[in-house]
């Protein structure tokens, strides 16, 4: 604990895993708020009233905050969600209407997160984790794999990290498609209706945000309107997907490969489908790991904390942070 200038504010990171604990411990400056960091990234929602213990900061990476729960948190006014997908973990809307504003952060693993799709996607398309685990198991598994260069990727949703994707796979000689619910534009890449790219790409890379409008937005019809023998990728959120669909177009061939770094429960139970396809390559929601966006992250949940603290000093507690 450092020293607090900034009045009583206090930050508490509630659910810090060693890495990150590391991280906020080394970037936290003097003149901040100051920071508690509990290292336990495993806890459940009723321990939060205790944890916080009066904090007016809850710097959240993964843990759920129901409202219920919230309200019980006595002084809590803000909480900096470490990412883009706070809806996954809480409810936005019914928190600012007990006084609490939900903060998130963009960008700070753009890099990193399109460095792990189109991973995933060159993993896929050669199987080599399913070459891997054969020949870890004594066969000497040989398969054909897909040549990407003058395939088509299709993008869905194109923000920054799927600026980022296309960028990568550009320079590997593919063919890039995309479609996005606003209109966009960006050198080398070809803004299509939604049919017309699933229909034509080989590979399929998901890249929307999670809201109750995207929620199963890749449905049973969309999966069936893909290419036949399409690779696809989903780096964003597992419930993007209509997972069953997806586990039967994989199943029947349909679709030839998922590589997957998103589930609709997390962590994937042990005998969960998807770990019992061969054609199904996972990564356990990792794609922003790396330690250039950790430092990222955390000095953008640190900015939000400075500025929390001194609009509370001067006795404007703002609002929503970006």
């Amino acid at each position: 604990m450092k020293a607090d200038p900034c009045g009583a504010v206090r930050a508490v990171f509630v659910d810090a895993n060693p890495t990150l604990a590391d991280v906020a411990q080394r970037l936290h400056r003097a003149d901040d708020p100051a920071l508690a960091i509990h290292r336990n990234p495993d806890i459940q929602p009723d321990e939060l009233p205790g944890i916080l213990a009066g904090a007016e900061i809850a710097v959240i990476d993964h843990t759920r905050l129901p409202t219920g729960i919230a309200r019980r948190c006595r002084g809590l006014k803000h909480v900096v969600f470490l990412g883009t997908g706070a809806r996954s973990y809480m409810n936005p809307e019914e928190l600012a209407e007990v006084g609490i504003t939900v903060h998130t952060i963009k960008g700070y693993g753009d890099t990193a997160v399109a460095e792990c799709a189109v991973a995933l996607m060159w993993a896929a398309a050669r199987g080599l984790a399913r070459m891997d685990r054969e020949m870890r198991a004594g066969n000497w598994l040989r398969t054909d794999g897909v040549q990407l260069t003058g395939k088509t990727l299709g993008l869905i949703g194109f923000g920054s990290i799927a600026a980022e994707v296309a960028r990568l796979a550009l320079g590997s000689g593919m063919n890039v498609l995309a479609w996005n619910r606003t209109a966009k534009t960006h050198p080398g890449v070809q803004f299509v209706e939604l049919g017309q790219l699933l229909a034509a790409s080989h590979v399929v890379s998901l890249h929307l945000l999670l809201t109750d409008e995207t929620k199963g937005f890749l449905s049973r019809e969309r999966i069936h309107a893909m290419r036949p023998g399409a690779i696809l990728i989903n780096t964003a959120r597992g419930a993007l997907v209509d997972e069953q669909a997806m586990v039967d177009a994989l199943r029947s061939g349909h679709l030839a490969h998922a590589g997957l770094d998103v589930f609709n429960v997390e962590p994937l139970p042990a005998g969960h489908v998807l770990t019992t396809l061969p054609n199904v390559t996972l990564s356990a929601h990792s794609a922003f790991r790396t330690p250039e966006a950790n430092s990222n992250l955390i000095e953008a949940a640190l900015v939000h904390c400075r500025r929390i603290a001194q609009n509370m000093a001067l006795g404007s507690e703002g609002h929503k942070g970006e």
